[in-house]
């Protein structure tokens, strides 16, 4: 039994062992139970999602995510906003995911196989489909962490899958799957505006379901997740750029030891985030952090030092905006404490965000009032003094200089 992550900001290896709470009990206690139902090569179970890794591109692992047994909730097991309106825990989380065993195969990326349409219908399915399950080896128990993805749990060669039952394929679903002219921006953005979540429009990615007829191919679920979050913000920016500017307000809330304290200024669009380590006891230390931004026109290249956790973030205070019908320039502080002792995936910031954002506001009369709240929570809540932070920010920076019109008049 193996176990593999990352030592990141925030994760405690060691969990909270001995309480019979922490995550590393859970992966335990779940694999325990996997590896006692796993003995055999054949199964019957049910397909939760797909999973499409990234080594050896452009050909790559594409597995059947199922757990050891036929169950009725087997949709719980790829459900990330589902388990953040719940509030489930990291435990919890850790035991459903660390439960699903990986069948995989080796396939081109361009390769259409009947195996590669097998994986397209349980992507674009609404619910879990009965699958028959052949395998060529024993499963390997490891569980994999990682800050992109949720985690995943053992692993172990595909020989054969059989469908059991036919998928559940909404309309709308198949019907950007049979338009070879639609671009795939063009698809996640309809989905999305038909209430289909990203967390399925990113497995319809993954599986080149979606998109040009010449164009679609496997993306690794990695890529696919940040791929479908900035999509999605694009779309809502089209429409936020034509709204009038919101007011100075603060929201603060967060989800599984990450906290968000998200500032909006009345100006037009831009996009800040840093993410900082939150230390217990931190006595008032000035944070290590990372940061990236975005001003009206939007980023020309990938925001390598936060990652999926930019695009996921952003969505949640694009969406808040959407609705309030205002536009603003969004300052995001995320702070990872110790209380998230596991990397869960990119889904805990955009539910974090959610989360913070439908916490009631608090608004004020100028920028000077609202940052002054700011430093004040960051140093009463977390030890944290974020001044320096403050004094690094792009967005801060431009508002101080920007000459307003009202001064010439």
């Amino acid at each position: 039994m193996l176990i593999t992550f990352k030592q990141h900001k925030g994760y405690n290896p060691l969990g909270d062992c001995g309480k019979g709470r922490c995550p590393v009990c859970a992966r335990n206690n779940a694999m325990f139970r996997v590896k006692a139902k796993l003995e055999k090569d054949r199964f019957m179970s049910d397909s939760v999602a797909p999973f499409v890794g990234r080594f050896g591109y452009p050909n790559i692992n594409v597995g059947i995510m199922t757990p050891p047994e036929q169950r009725e909730d087997a949709w719980l097991f790829d459900a990330p906003r589902y388990w953040s309106s719940e509030s489930f825990t990291i435990p919890q989380i850790v035991d459903f995911r660390s439960s699903l065993l990986n069948s995989r195969s080796v396939l081109n990326i361009k390769q259409h196989t009947k195996l590669l349409e097998l994986f397209q219908d349980i992507a674009m399915s609404s619910k879990p489909i009965d699958v028959e399950i052949h395998l060529k080896e024993k499963p390997r128990f490891r569980l994999q962490l990682d800050s992109h993805m949720a985690p995943t749990g053992a692993q172990a060669k595909l020989k054969q899958a059989t469908l059991a039952e036919n998928p559940k394929i909404h309309t709308k679903v198949y019907k950007v799957f049979d338009d070879n002219d639609l671009k795939a921006q063009g698809a996640v953005a309809y989905l999305y505006e038909n209430k289909f979540d990203e967390n399925f429009l990113s497995r319809l990615l993954s599986v080149g379901a979606i998109g040009l007829k010449f164009n679609r191919k496997l993306v690794p679920t990695r890529f696919s997740i940040t791929a479908t979050d900035d999509i999605i913000g694009k779309h809502l920016l089209e429409q936020i750029k034509d709204y009038q500017s919101y007011t100075y307000a603060a929201y603060f809330g967060g989800y599984l030891g990450n906290y968000f304290l998200v500032l909006f200024f009345p100006e037009v669009w831009s996009y800040e985030l840093f993410e900082m380590y939150a230390p217990l006891n931190a006595n008032y230390l000035v944070p290590k952090y990372t940061t990236d931004y975005e001003d009206y026109y939007g980023r020309k290249t990938y925001a390598e030092s936060t990652a999926g956790g930019y695009y996921a973030s952003r969505i949640g205070t694009l969406e808040k905006l959407h609705y309030l019908k205002r536009q603003a320039a969004c300052l995001v502080l995320r702070f990872i404490t110790d209380e998230y002792s596991m990397p869960l995936g990119v889904w805990v910031v955009r539910e974090g965000t959610r989360k913070s954002l439908s916490s009631k506001p608090i608004e004020f009369s100028d920028k000077e009032l609202m940052l002054n709240y700011a430093k004040a929570l960051s140093k009463k809540k977390f030890g944290l003094n974020i001044d320096y932070i403050l004094k690094q920010s792009f967005i801060l920076r431009n508002l101080n200089q920007q000459s307003k019109l009202v001064k010439f008049l």
